[in-house]
C-alpha cells in the first residue's frame, strides 16, 4: 500500500531566459488539502505534517517542495509523492529520483520545457496542430518593436497559470498600455507573448496519459493520452474566462452536451489533444484550452502542464470542483475515482 505525501510549492521557481513564472498564494497547498483529505476519508494512507491536522488549515495536509519538506515527509513514511506544485529542471524533487520512490504528477523536465506557452505552441504547429498566430515582445524593445498581428490581441505571459495576467487589446494605444504595466510589474519577466484574439467558444480539454483506468468498475486499458469530456467556457470578462483563484469554475464552465460532444469539430479537437498529449509524452494529466474562431474552427491556445487538482472534499470546500473534476463527473467519476485513477499512473525513476 502506498504511503502518499502531497507536496505544495514553497517559493518562486527560477527565472528561465528572462521569463518568471509567478506563484499562486499559498503554492497550491490549498488543493494539496483537498487531496490529501480526500484520500484520507476514503482509506489511502496520507502522510501529513502533524498526526492530527486540521480540516480547515491547509498546510497541516501538505509538505513544502523543499529539500528538508520532503525529508520530512520520508521520515514519517512516505513512500509516494503527489507533486502538486510547479516543478522545473533540477527541482529538489530530481535528487530523490534514485531512491525507488513513486510519483505522481509530470517530469520536471518535462515541464520545464513545456510550460513555455510560446515554445510549445510551435512545436504544435510543426506538427499540424492548430495554434493561434503568436509573437515575442521583449521589454527592452518596447519602443521600437514592430507588430506583425492585427487587432484584437491577447496580451499573457509565456510562463503563467491559466488566464491570470492575460489581456485583450484592441488598439495600439491599450496594447502599449498593457506591455508598460506587465514590464513594470516584472511578475512575468521581460518576455511577453501576443496571440491572435478568437472571437468563438471556448473550450478547455482534459489530456490524460496512457495507462489503464477503471471506468465504470471495469479496468480500461488507453495505449496512448485520452480525452475527457470536453467543458464549455462562459461569462468571460473583457473578453477572456476569470482566473479560477477568483471566480469558481462552476460558475462559468459546463459539460458540453452528449450531442455537442458528438459533433466534428470537437470529434477534431480531441484527436488534436491527444496528439498533443502524444508529442509531450505526458505521466499526468494536462489541461488545453481551445477557442473557435469566426468560422467556427478551433485552436489550441494554453497548454497547462499542471491543472489545477480541487475538489470538493471538505465542508468548507464544496463549490472547489476544479474544470478537470467537471469532466470527469461527465464519465461518472467522482473526486475520489479521479484522484484513484490518477494514482494508478504513478512512476519510478
Amino acid at each position: 500500500m502506498n504511503n502518499i505525501a502531497i507536496l505544495y510549492q514553497a517559493k518562486l521557481p527560477p527565472i528561465k531566459n528572462g521569463i518568471q513564472k509567478p506563484m499562486k498564494s499559498g503554492g497550491y497547498s490549498d488543493s494539496g488539502a483537498d487531496i490529501a483529505y480526500e484520500l484520507k476519508k476514503n482509506g489511502i494512507h496520507i502522510i501529513t505534517p502533524i498526526e492530527n491536522p486540521d480540516i480547515n488549515i491547509d498546510l497541516d495536509w501538505v509538505f513544502p517542495d523543499t529539500k528538508e519538506g520532503i525529508e520530512h515527509a520520508i521520515s514519517k513514511g512516505a513512500d509516494t509523492f503527489w507533486l502538486n506544485t510547479v516543478l522545473y529542471k533540477r527541482h529538489k524533487i530530481e535528487h530523490f529520483f534514485d531512491k525507488k520512490f513513486q510519483f505522481i504528477g509530470q517530469l520536471p523536465e518535462k515541464v520545464d520545457i513545456y510550460d513555455d506557452k510560446y515554445f510549445t505552441n510551435e512545436l504544435l504547429r510543426k506538427n499540424q496542430i492548430p495554434v493561434p498566430v503568436s509573437q515575442l515582445i521583449i521589454s527592452k524593445d518596447l519602443n521600437e518593436y514592430k507588430l506583425s498581428l492585427s487587432f484584437p490581441l491577447v496580451v499573457k505571459p509565456i510562463r503563467g497559470r491559466g488566464s491570470q495576467g492575460v489581456t485583450l487589446v484592441k488598439n495600439q494605444k491599450e496594447l502599449d498600455n498593457s506591455l508598460r504595466n506587465i514590464f513594470f510589474d516584472k511578475e512575468y519577466g521581460n518576455i511577453v507573448l501576443l496571440e491572435q484574439y478568437l472571437n468563438g467558444q471556448e473550450i478547455t480539454v482534459t489530456v490524460m496519459p496512457s495507462g489503464t483506468y477503471v471506468i465504470n468498475q471495469s479496468e480500461i486499458k488507453h495505449d496512448t493520452p485520452w480525452c475527457l469530456p470536453t467543458v464549455k467556457r462562459f461569462n468571460h470578462k473583457d473578453g477572456i474566462a476569470p482566473y479560477n483563484g477568483n471566480i469558481a469554475v462552476l460558475n462559468n464552465s459546463l459539460v458540453l452536451s452528449d450531442d455537442e460532444l458528438k459533433s466534428k469539430e470537437i470529434l477534431e479537437v480531441y484527436s488534436h489533444c491527444q496528439k498533443a498529449g502524444e508529442l509531450l509524452q505526458i505521466n499526468a494529466p494536462i489541461l488545453i484550452d481551445c477557442r473557435a474562431d469566426e468560422n467556427g474552427e478551433y485552436y489550441l491556445f494554453d497548454l497547462n502542464m499542471k491543472p489545477n487538482m480541487t475538489g470538493p472534499s471538505r465542508p468548507q470546500r464544496q463549490n472547489q470542483d476544479s474544470l478537470t473534476l467537471l469532466s470527469a463527473r461527465k464519465i461518472d467519476w467522482s473526486y475520489f475515482d479521479l484522484l484513484k485513477n490518477m494514482i494508478r499512473q504513478s512512476w519510478i525513476v
